[in-house]
């Protein structure tokens, strides 16, 4: 006996088994991959076809499997089921979840091979490598600015838009970034970290 599972008729049980023989008896006619379920051959082979009938009702994305949509759908109800347990950040996709928490571990697994630099995101060092590269992918649409970092386009973007996202809690100045918002608080801590070497 393998394992406590029981089922009501004999070919559910007949299924269920393949995970422990390993028995993959439907063969995909166009590609050399096995399955152990009908359903899941059946799925793979939109592959081939082409076929999609998973649609988005909210915009013209198309899926060639449910759980594809599901995740997608993520995109426009904003829930994010994968939660970090060492802070409060939740994240839509579990890769994501994944990545973002090497950041509490300190590992570092991607290596710049350009430098000695190391980033426990795939992203970050994507990012990175167009410091050596000089690639700037991200055009404003407002202007000719280019940038090489998503993130900073969407910090310019508010020089075009106007928006003000972040608010002193002191008092009612608002900022179109955090840096900016960080230097104004000093006026209300009365924080000087910058001292000149060549007095005391």
């Amino acid at each position: 006996r393998q394992c406590d599972k029981a089922f009501s008729n004999s070919s559910t049980l007949k299924i269920h088994q393949r995970i422990h023989t390993g028995d993959k008896p439907y063969h995909c006619s166009k590609c050399d991959k096995v399955f152990s379920h009908s359903s899941s051959l059946k799925i793979h082979q939109r592959i081939h076809t082409g076929e999609k009938p998973s649609h988005c009702s909210k915009c013209d994305k198309v899926f060639s499997t449910s759980s594809s949509l599901k995740i997608h759908q993520r995109i426009h109800t904003g829930e994010k089921p994968y939660q970090c347990s060492q802070c409060d950040k939740a994240f839509s996709h579990k890769y994501v979840l994944i990545d973002h928490q090497k950041t509490h571990t300190g590992d570092k697994p991607y290596q710049c091979r350009q430098c000695d630099k190391a980033f426990s995101q795939k992203h970050a060092l994507i990012d990175h490598h167009r410091i050596h590269t000089g690639e700037k992918p991200y055009q404003c649409s407002q202007c000719d600015k280019a940038f090489s970092k998503n993130s900073t386009l969407k910090i310019h973007q508010r020089i075009h838009t106007g928006e003000k996202p972040y608010h002193c809690r002191t008092c009612d100045k608002t900022f179109s970034n955090s840096s900016s918002l960080k230097i104004h608080q000093r006026i209300h801590t009365g924080e000087k970290p910058y001292h000149c070497s060549k007095c005391d």
